[in-house]
């Protein structure tokens, strides 16, 4: 039985640290593996910034900047196909709320956009904030109704 006091590591997995400035004979005398001169040879904590490459135009400078911009009045929809809403029972006034518990929205957060891809089953009701023309006259032919919520968002109401 191997007792923890004779435990040790096998042989070669150790390997010794490296003496360097131990004189010439050592291998690793005179300059210490450090080189001639220059900022990486000098005694204390190299002290370059992140990204410095020794006053060549680094590499973040060298790239082009992004372009374009960021629409401050972008909004995000949700959207959802007319062929979907074919989980609603007919007559059922469909929601955000409605929507979400069926999985067919991620957040109530988010703006809801319906959208006219597929066929209505029959008559609903439903309320988002957008709808596509094609939508629009798919819900009114099936003998539903179409009501658009105001777009409130971060609180400030814009739109109908």
């Amino acid at each position: 039985m191997v007792k923890q006091h004779e435990l040790r590591a096998p042989e070669g997995a150790r390997r010794k640290s490296r003496r360097v400035g131990r004189g010439d004979g050592s291998g690793r005398g005179s300059y210490s593996g450090r080189g001639i001169k220059g900022q990486k040879s000098r005694s204390g904590e190299m002290k370059a910034r992140p990204g410095f490459e020794g006053g060549q135009l680094p590499l973040a400078v060298r790239l082009p900047t992004k372009r374009g911009f960021a629409n401050i009045f972008h909004k995000e929809y949700q959207e959802v196909n007319v062929g979907r809403l074919a989980v609603f029972p007919p007559g059922f006034q469909v929601d955000p709320a409605q929507l979400l518990e069926k999985g067919l929205i991620k957040e109530l957060k988010l703006l809801v956009k319906i959208l006219g891809e597929g066929e209505m089953r029959g008559p609903l009701t439903v309320r988002a904030h957008r709808f596509t023309a094609s939508a629009r006259r798919k819900i009114e032919e099936a003998g539903g109704r179409v009501e658009e919520m105001a777009l409130v968002r971060r609180g400030i109401a814009t739109g109908s």
